[in-house]
């Protein structure tokens, strides 16, 4: 028998299917076995490594800001390269930056609890920026992709609900089992079991982002302009550009609440798992059964794409997400099986309207790049995406920094780990609540009254680009 026969699209590519889709969500899986130890950082330094948690919140926003500033200069020298690579430049950039996330991830978990303070210091900033540098490497190229490997407005919506369910898989495993893997029965992080799953979960993302670039497919041109003449890159006029871009803007703001939320609350979350129900253990599991509504909507996407729009979903997503905080905010959680079961209830819907929000929102900046092209003559895949991260990144470091610094006013000490008086584990409940609201509100915010491609406009939107396209190849 010979080899099964390959079903090509008009422009001669391998059409678009399951494998795109299976291939891309594999590279966010990727980036996740390096992302997701990042909220046990504050955990392992403040609670394990001894360092004071108003020296953390410095040093970690210090770092945060440089992984900011890092992603848009990254995104810039991916857009200025011009050199002919054997498949595609965002593809050779994406396995660079998988090598080194082999280990790069563990370099901000080197336990070594009895050094100097300063020398402490030292080793979170060289780990982390070493770490960050290969995750911009991989990650900006990769959500770059999106917006290349089709052009069907289906198709995107099918890549970002299958990228936000390699995240998923990606969380969910590492939900469920860290915490049975690096926390005593007293509630303790064993910082050296951190230190060695850091190094497995490095190699389970090589092999995840070896998968997708094996099987992922550019078919729309990377190169592409709206006028044959050739600009000079310049990144004061693409920083201009992704300011005036509304849906690029009003998908990052949902995107830095949406963080601001996750990131910021997770360190008060642990505490209060630790000190208020005291079984950090499940937190995990809790977590990781808050998010079936997700994987329960992502089968949906496509479809309800295709009907409301994405836009459109989004929203309804954080009014949902808004609901939910607003009932773990003033419900009576108490510290026992009942006040469990209600703050599952509610993040159970908050979970949805996340999920909602999620599974459209990388399809969303493939748009945003579009309409960059739209409105400015110049896609600008990696700069407008660059800049996108750069604002997360800015979420993601504000957000525990801040928290911290609440935190600490509200009575948390870290020399206690897991045993903080009641008192404080009380405000903890009350701060990841809190927290989480304020994440809703920016997304809705965002999504409801920024950004402006409904489904109206974005079809017409593609039909513009696609007569000029035919006009200029």
């Amino acid at each position: 028998m010979g080899k099964k026969q390959v079903s090509l699209d008009a422009k001669g590519y391998r059409k678009f299917g399951m494998r795109d889709s299976l291939a891309y969500a594999a590279g966010d899986f990727g980036c996740n076995m390096s992302f997701a130890l990042k909220g046990t950082m504050v955990i392992f330094w403040t609670q394990f490594m001894k360092m004071d948690s108003m020296v953390y919140a410095g040093l970690f926003l210090i770092c945060q800001i440089w992984d900011a500033i890092n992603d848009p200069l990254i995104g810039s020298i991916v857009d200025a390269d011009k050199r002919k690579y054997k498949r595609n430049k965002f593809l050779a950039y994406i396995w660079l930056g998988s090598l080194g996330l082999l280990v790069a991830g563990a370099l901000c978990f080197v336990p070594l609890p009895g050094a100097p303070a300063m020398a402490k210091n030292i080793i979170f900033v060289c780990g982390y920026v070493l770490w960050d540098a290969f995750y911009t490497v991989a990650n900006v190229p990769y959500g770059s992709l999106l917006s290349l490997i089709s052009d069907d407005a289906g198709d995107r919506a099918s890549l970002s609900a299958w990228r936000s369910v390699g995240s998923l898989v990606g969380n969910m495993a590492t939900m469920a089992i860290l915490p049975m893997l690096i926390y005593d029965e007293n509630d303790n992080i064993i910082g050296t079991r951190v230190f060695f799953v850091a190094l497995i979960m490095g190699f389970l993302g090589f092999l995840a982002f070896q998968f997708m670039i094996r099987n992922t497919v550019i078919r729309v041109d990377e190169n592409v302009k709206c006028s044959e003449e050739k600009q000079k890159f310049n990144m004061i006029h693409a920083m201009k550009n992704f300011i005036k871009n509304r849906p690029a803007v009003g998908a990052t703001l949902a995107a830095m609440g949406m963080f601001l939320g996750m990131q910021g609350a997770s360190a008060a979350a642990v505490v209060m798992f630790q000190s208020y129900f005291n079984n950090v253990q499940i937190s995990g599991l809790i977590s990781m059964f808050a998010m079936l509504p997700i994987i329960l909507f992502t089968p949906l996407a496509r479809k309800m794409v295709t009907k409301y729009g994405k836009k459109e979903l989004a929203v309804v997503g954080s009014i949902c997400s808004m609901i939910a905080c607003t009932l773990m905010l003033v419900l009576p959680i108490t510290p026992d099986g009942k006040g469990i079961a209600i703050y599952v209830g509610c993040q159970l819907i908050n979970s949805l309207g996340m999920g909602i929000y999620s599974t459209v929102s990388w399809s969303m900046m493939g748009d945003a790049i579009d309409y960059n092209e739209w409105k400015n003559g110049s896609r600008e895949e990696g700069t407008v995406y660059s800049l996108h991260s750069f604002f997360r990144k800015l979420a993601q470091g504000f957000g525990p920094s801040i928290a911290l610094v609440i935190m600490s006013f509200l009575g948390y000490v870290e020399a206690n780990e897991g045993n903080q008086t009641f008192e404080v584990a009380l405000r903890m409940r009350y701060l990841v609540a809190a927290l989480y609201l304020v994440s809703a509100v920016l997304q809705f915010v965002g999504l409801a009254i920024v950004y402006n491609l409904d489904k109206k406009t974005l079809a017409a939107m593609q039909k513009e680009l696609d007569a000029r396209r035919e006009t200029n190849p």
